[in-house]
């Protein structure tokens, strides 16, 4: 069996990862030579830090990133209006980590070449995918030679101009309006006396980012008016503000930042991941995030179709994912707008706003302790309708377990069940682990009397009390 992932970004690759452990050979194309060379993605929370674990990455990406403080809202004149810090997450990592993305690139790429199952070919560009019966049939395109490939599978992670997502028909659809920013990269000679989180500036005359990342560099955005260039901007005044005057500009780009997800993200054996799917504004720093989450649920259930289960499977995977997806989105649009929009008047009212901001639940629970809403109830969600504290659909927590090993490796690749010592119900696959073998206090609190099923993505599938 044989899946063609195309795109080379931290998705695909992580993708490609996932899918070799299970023992499936895996071919990446990347329309580019090498990878980007250029930071893009900064931060990740340790809901997603539980994807590069499973990939076998994410001690090599702690080695190259930081844990970020947390958040601080300003007003225009810089004074912090709302704090939330971050700290040690539930999961077994910093809640929030900031790097540079060529680094995350690095540690993936190397665990690419040393993964006998996987190939990775620069410099292809896809032209076709033939998806109706058998074997997909994908033309690409070599150094000028068009090929023919065949495939069991597709996985399309190539970004937002995603070439897969054209050839499936798919297109995006708007949840919110698409605004233009100045991200310009920095490194400083000497580190800079600043909060070490980001500071996100709440004036609609000039919304403004800046963050360190990671070692000597940060980064600073800025929102661009209608009619704007980044020339009509004086960027040293602009980068004084946050003390960073001196730093060297290794990078001014302008980017538009989309709120949309695909209409589409399957045809046949042929599925969307990532940028390809979805597109978020930064807000809440969860764009990167996102397209790990999409691969970790998604490569589980590849893997099982490849190996004799039924396709429709496969279905699932935009029936979790996209309102996942679009939920997290519609909270990156909301936090914007809170943020930044509205003129004068609005400027007024803001520090009373986002002063009692802990008293929105859904935002407040995010910017606190980085927790993504659960996936809906379907086949591989069995939750209650009327059980909202059910961890069904919830990513279990990984909290510290005796001996060296982590929870997830404890648990190992396939569906398991953890349970006080209560009934486990037969139709539950899986192994068995009773949490008192386990040696985590934190966890048995968090089981109680409970038994919980969960699926090889770490999603509990399924909970009964004793």
């Amino acid at each position: 069996m044989t899946v063609v992932v195309v795109g080379a970004g931290p998705v695909g690759v992580t993708a490609a990862l996932l899918l070799a452990q299970r023992g499936i050979d895996v071919l990446v194309l990347d329309r580019h030579s090498s990878a980007h060379p250029q930071p893009r993605a900064v931060h990740l929370d340790d809901e997603s830090l539980r994807v590069l674990q499973a990939a076998g990455v994410a001690d090599a990406f702690a080695a190259v990133s930081r844990p970020m403080a947390g958040l601080r809202l300003l007003d225009g004149a810089h004074r912090t209006l709302v704090e939330f810090r971050r700290g040690a997450g539930e999961h077994g990592w910093p809640q929030a980590s900031m790097f540079d993305q060529p680094d995350l690139e690095a540690v993936l790429r190397a665990a690419l070449v040393a993964e006998p199952r996987a190939q990775l070919r620069g410099g292809v560009e896809v032209l076709h995918v033939e998806h109706d019966a058998g074997p997909i049939r994908l033309v690409v395109r070599d150094a000028g030679v068009e090929e023919e490939l065949l495939a069991d599978a597709v996985l399309g992670c190539d970004g937002a101009n995603s070439t897969v997502r054209r050839l499936i028909g798919a297109g995006m659809r708007d949840l919110g309006p698409a605004e233009r920013w100045l991200v310009v990269d920095l490194v400083a000679d000497v580190p800079l006396d600043v909060w070490p989180g980001v500071h996100q500036v709440c004036d609609p005359v000039r919304p403004a980012t800046f963050l360190p990342i990671a070692g000597p560099r940060y980064r600073a955005e800025f929102r661009l008016s209608d009619g704007e260039t980044a020339a009509d901007l004086d960027l040293p005044a602009l980068l004084a503000r946050f003390g960073a005057a001196g730093c060297t500009v290794t990078r001014a780009a302008e980017y538009t930042f989309a709120a949309q997800v695909a209409d589409r993200w399957r045809s046949g054996r042929v599925l969307l991941c990532g940028d390809a799917a979805h597109l978020t504004p930064p807000f809440i720093g969860q764009g990167l995030g996102l397209g790990l989450r999409d691969v970790h649920q998604l490569t589980w259930k590849l893997a099982a179709v490849l190996a004799g289960a039924d396709d429709a499977l496969l279905d699932t995977h935009q029936a979790e994912r996209a309102p996942h997806a679009r939920s997290l989105i519609r909270l990156a649009v909301l936090l914007g707008r809170l943020m930044t929009g509205g003129g004068d008047r609005a400027a007024l009212v803001r520090r009373a706003v986002l002063a009692g901001v802990r008293r929105l639940p859904r935002l407040a629970a995010f910017a606190s302790a980085s927790r993504t809403p659960p996936l809906r109830p379907g086949p591989l969600v069995r939750r209650p309708r009327f059980a909202p504290r059910s961890p069904v659909g919830s990513l279990l927590p990984q909290p510290p377990i005796a001996g060296p090993e982590r929870l997830d490796d404890v648990l190992g690749p396939g569906w398991a069940v953890l349970t006080a010592g209560g009934p486990v119900p037969v139709a539950w696959p899986g192994r068995v682990v009773r949490v008192a073998d386990l040696g985590s206090p934190e966890l048995a609190r968090w089981l109680g009397r409970r038994s919980v099923l969960v699926r090889p993505d770490r999603i509990v599938a399924a909970s009964v009390s004793s």
